[in-house]
């Protein structure tokens, strides 16, 4: 079966083509300056050669210049890619069984993937005050389908779902109910389908079984977010009603004093839109070191004796070990650590550093495997009491998953 996982943005449009039987891409790319004058696709196709040795895999990579207007612009040159007789993978549209949409925000409406009937997409509309950078340009990559791809299934996999677990005392704040119910002001969290992968990725190895399983699941990149996730359940995670709550990452602040904010209205003289984008574009890591959002650069810094760089590091480390701590007395231990994204599969120092502050729950590190070039990896010890693993995060994979049992579920297609 292939399904085509998008992830519609303003200004750019992301596709994978999955062949969900192999679970391997065999196209990619992104629709990139959609309304400007310089719009272009990149455009990847993935080759099996048959050789002496064996199968070797290739990719290809092309890039067009193009007019693109809009969503339905962009979606059409994507197919036109796809189905080409020398750029292509595919002969044409029919061999596409589904569309898999990544959609940022769907509040307590939804807790797992659904089929995009018109129904769904106006409950979908109704939350796009949620999320008002990211769910009206996924709604018009839909719509974009709805166009170029009649007949052809929409599902939606969205990156709240897999939170929808956690009990009322983790997502309710402590505001007022009324305010709760007239709003929907609740913790969310983001980046689910990427601690889906790789908590799923994981959950079968600790031999036990999947209901006693104790995982804590950490996506560290330039967004930053904690799971905690029990018996396959996410009982806590750090984002909260935005992606602005928890960890600092690379440009966002994190949790912080809520007052902050309307104290800096006062005393700058900032509207509250001028509060926002302080706290999303100029904090975190950047904000702090003075230098950059990317750890590589801060850490280059650390090495020429820069104060700030260390404090900015220091920060982090700190807020994790905190975090990560919390979670162990909420899941009542922890069997699996999981370190992905950026950073999280990048950075071994990182993981050094935080792996030595928690030998207090019995997290002994193998050095020479935690610096290894190794993807998927079991970084501890045998004798260690936690199991540490970098898991590279594969979202849009998820999302193909996710897309192949709704539409097997709801008998939109047969299995293949």
């Amino acid at each position: 079966m292939l399904i085509l996982v998008l992830n519609s943005g303003s200004s750019s449009l992301k596709y994978q083509l999955f062949n969900t039987n192999t679970e391997r891409a065999i196209a990619k790319g992104v629709a990139d300056k959609i309304g400007l004058a310089d719009s272009y696709v990149e455009h990847t196709v993935y080759l099996e050669l048959k050789t002496s040795l064996g199968i070797e895999h290739r990719k290809k990579k092309d890039t067009i210049e193009c007019p693109l207007q809009n969503s339905r612009d962009a979606l059409s040159m994507v197919i036109k890619l796809l189905t080409h007789p020398d750029l292509g993978v595919i002969h044409d549209l029919g061999e596409i069984s589904a569309v898999g949409h990544r959609i940022v925000h769907g509040g307590d409406l939804f807790s797992e993937a659904v089929e995009l009937t018109p129904e769904n997409l106006r409950e979908l509309e109704k939350l796009n005050p949620l999320a008002p950078l990211h769910n009206p340009p996924a709604l018009l990559g839909v719509q974009a389908c709805l166009e170029v791809m009649p007949g052809v299934p929409n599902v939606g996999v969205f990156d709240t779902a897999f939170h929808q677990t956690m009990p009322p005392e983790a997502f309710m704040y402590p505001i007022s109910y009324e305010m709760y119910k007239k709003h929907s002001i609740r913790r969310y969290g983001f980046h689910g389908t990427s601690h889906a992968y790789v908590c799923s990725q994981v959950i079968g190895l600790l031999n036990k079984p999947k209901a006693e399983t104790r995982i804590i699941t950490c996506h560290i990149g330039n967004g930053s977010s904690l799971a905690a996730i029990k018996g396959g359940k996410v009982i806590d995670t750090s984002m909260g009603f935005t992606p602005l709550e928890g960890l600092m990452m690379g440009t966002r602040c994190g949790t912080i004093d809520p007052s902050i904010g309307a104290f800096l209205e006062e005393q700058e003289g900032w509207t509250p839109e001028r509060v926002n984008e302080y706290f999303n574009k100029e904090c975190g890591l950047l904000g702090i070191s003075g230098i950059s959002s990317d750890m590589r650069d801060i850490r280059k810094a650390l090495g020429n004796g820069h104060k700030r760089s260390r404090l900015a590091v220091e920060m982090l480390y700190h807020q994790l070990v905190k975090l990560i701590g919390g979670y162990v007395l909420l899941l009542g231990g922890v069997d699996a650590l999981v370190f992905t994204a950026g950073m999280g599969e990048n950075d071994a120092q990182m993981r050094k550093d935080i792996c030595q502050r928690l030998q207090y729950i019995g997290v002994e590190l193998d050095l020479e495997i935690n610096s290894s070039e190794q993807d998927f990896k079991l970084i501890s010890t045998p004798e260690s009491k936690v199991q540490v693993y970098v898991v590279p995060t594969n979202e849009e994979l998820m999302i193909a998953r996710d897309t192949r049992e709704v539409v097997l579920k709801n008998n939109l297609i047969t299995a293949d």
